[in-house]
């Protein structure tokens, strides 16, 4: 089962929420926890655990050959990202514009523009105990989430199998790199919080899911802040609330210091037993 962890916006509480379901699933169960926002990934913060592999990745670049080039100009009509650029007598290759279609390279007749590899970032897979931890991380200067979230998640397909419930700790907002993170995913939790910022926010995550047509639950994170539009607005559009994480000053401590919560709170590891039987039992009812 492959569980995404999303929001409408950031600073909701997603990681806080993913590394304390992802280690108190583990006391039982087969678990990977996969930090999918790649821009800034911090749930290595809380899991601190012992690195095991550390590989780098890359994506596909055209490389512009001159001797071989007759400036026919049909990679510039070719490349709907604006990436490769006719100027005179020079080809320009743009690669923070390059989503790697390699439409340029093959359709060029005379293989002027070949496809080298160019990293973007780096992979690397911890374990903690029972549980399992994977995180991607974009380099500096690099401008596309999504091509290292595509791999990241191929990744994880390969190296573990369907025994393992798969926990995605995706990007924040709504745009290209949540899509990606969120796209094979079995079930989507989205957490907000009981704000109106919070409430905007989570109506524009909801379209994307449903847009999507993805299956997917709320958590109100921070409960007893702000006032029950949100419960108000799940309660009209027919979207269940799986739980509402308190708002406690002692959870903003143990997060601070990078503390994992359930394991100090009672109150916090309820609601984190009442969500894993809520997720478990839909994979008993077949939502794979």
């Amino acid at each position: 089962m492959k569980i995404a962890i999303a929001s409408g916006k950031g600073g909701t509480g997603k990681t806080t929420l993913a590394v304390n379901l992802a280690s108190f699933l583990a006391e039982s169960r087969k678990v990977v926890l996969c930090d999918l926002d790649v821009e800034e990934p911090n749930s290595g913060l809380f899991i601190k655990g012992k690195l095991i592999h550390r590989e780098d990745k890359f994506k596909m670049i055209p490389e512009w050959e001159k001797d071989k080039c007759t400036l026919c100009g049909h990679c510039q009509k070719v490349c709907n990202f604006h990436a490769v650029i006719q100027l005179g007598d020079q080809i320009m290759v743009f690669p923070e514009l390059c989503h790697s279609c390699y439409a340029c390279s093959e359709l060029c007749p005379v293989d002027a523009l070949p496809m080298i590899p160019q990293k973007m970032g780096e992979l690397k897979q911890f374990k903690k105990e029972g549980l399992s931890f994977v995180e991607s991380r974009l380099d500096i200067g690099q401008e596309q989430a999504v091509p290292l979230i595509a791999q990241t998640r191929e990744d994880l397909d390969k190296n573990f199998d369907d025994d393992f419930i798969k926990l995605f700790d995706a990007p924040p907002g709504t745009s290209c790199p949540v899509i990606e993170a969120t796209k094979d995913a079995d079930f989507v939790i989205l957490i907000t919080e009981p704000t109106p910022f919070g409430l905007h926010d989570l109506t524009l995550a909801v379209d994307t899911m449903r847009e999507l047509e993805k299956n997917f639950g709320v958590i109100v994170n921070r409960h007893g802040i702000g006032n029950n539009d949100v419960l108000t607005y799940c309660q009209k559009k027919n979207i269940p609330v799986i739980s509402k994480l308190p708002n406690d000053r002692r959870i903003a401590e143990l997060y601070s210091r990078g503390s994992l919560i359930y394991q100090k709170i009672p109150e916090f590891k309820k609601q984190l037993v009442n969500i894993a039987d809520y997720l478990l039992k839909l994979q008993e009812e077949g939502i794979r």
